[in-house]
């Protein structure tokens, strides 16, 4: 009897050291796929603001509320099964839907770029007259969930092939761990991005000088954070999408383009001593952007000017667009 019950304890320890290591294994798994999603994740942070303009204070935190519970939807409820069944039963399409992801990350930058640069304006306007406020935030916010649909898309698939080679069960829980958490970060730094201006007007009404002070930075410094972002989305949708393009045709057997990116972040690391890490990683980056732009640039062209898919006569009342 102390025999089967050592033996049993036995098999309970090596079962609990099993289930660590299978934690263990989830954890890392999904810290390397977040870290693959972070352009994505960035670009996610820097577009979402925009669907609260126009909308009262009061209405900002719900309506961000209601975006992260359809961000949820969307990740796990509707792409983490999706994802699993093609992981099981069609993996080698996995490569495709991400490129598919980075073209039209690179599509959705370039034409931010071009935007910016003087052409045309396409998409929805956001200073058309609010005549329902009700209705504007219901459409507002289905638009919002449709945008993370398609981002939500691009962070699993990174996240899927990241570990396409785990059980099912790792990929399950990983997918959902990343989907779960991705949507809390990136969704509770836009409420606090848009609640900074209430939070500096709060600041001006105390009677500490200190206090103040920092509520009038805040304020001063709330539009130029919104062009940060803007920006710093734009670079980033450029980034990952040319990345995703570089290592979607090196999977599919032509290496010459990411060889040649590779070959520049390599000359780079060894002729900048310490800052090899940082400035190779830059130069890669930054030259993945520039193949996010030259595509994109093509698929606004084919799009716009050749098939005529949402183009505009670039006024439309002088309104920014949306996206």
């Amino acid at each position: 009897m102390p025999g089967g019950l050592a033996a049993l304890l036995d098999d309970v320890s090596v079962i609990a050291r099993a289930a660590a290591a299978s934690v263990d294994d989830v954890g890392v798994a999904a810290g390397r796929a977040g870290s693959k999603a972070a352009g994505v994740v960035i670009d996610d942070a820097a577009v979402t603001p925009n669907y609260v303009t126009g909308i009262t204070p009061a209405r900002e935190l719900p309506i961000i509320w209601r975006i992260t519970l359809g961000s949820l939807k969307n990740k796990l409820l509707i792409l983490l099964p999706g994802a699993l069944i093609l992981s099981e039963f069609l993996p080698a399409a996995i490569i495709f839907i991400l490129m598919a992801g980075g073209a039209y990350l690179s599509y959705e930058g370039a034409e931010k770029v071009i935007e910016k640069l003087g052409g045309e304006k396409h998409g929805e306007t956001l200073e058309d007259p609010i005549e329902d406020p009700a209705e504007f935030e219901k459409k507002r916010t289905a638009g919002a969930i449709r945008t993370d649909l398609i981002l939500s898309a691009e962070i699993m698939a990174i996240t899927l092939n990241e570990v396409s080679a785990e059980t099912l069960v790792t990929r399950a829980l990983v997918l959902a761990l990343v989907g779960a958490g991705i949507t809390f970060v990136v969704y509770g730094a836009v409420a606090l991005i848009v609640k900074l201006d209430d939070i500096g007007l709060h600041l001006k009404t105390k009677t500490s000088a200190f206090a103040q002070s920092v509520g009038g930075l805040l304020l001063k410094a709330m539009p130029k954070i919104l062009i940060l972002l803007s920006f710093v989305g734009t670079i980033a949708m450029l980034w990952v999408g040319g990345g995703i393009i570089l290592h979607g045709l090196e999977e599919l057997g032509l290496h010459a383009p990411a060889d040649l990116a590779h070959g520049a972040q390599h000359a780079v690391e060894h002729a900048t001593g310490p800052l090899s890490g940082v400035l190779g990683w830059a130069t890669y980056a930054g030259l993945s952007a520039l193949v996010g732009l030259l595509l994109g640039a093509v698929i606004v062209f084919v799009l716009h000017k050749v098939l005529k898919i949402g183009h505009g006569d670039g006024h439309d009342d002088g309104a920014e667009t949306g996206h």
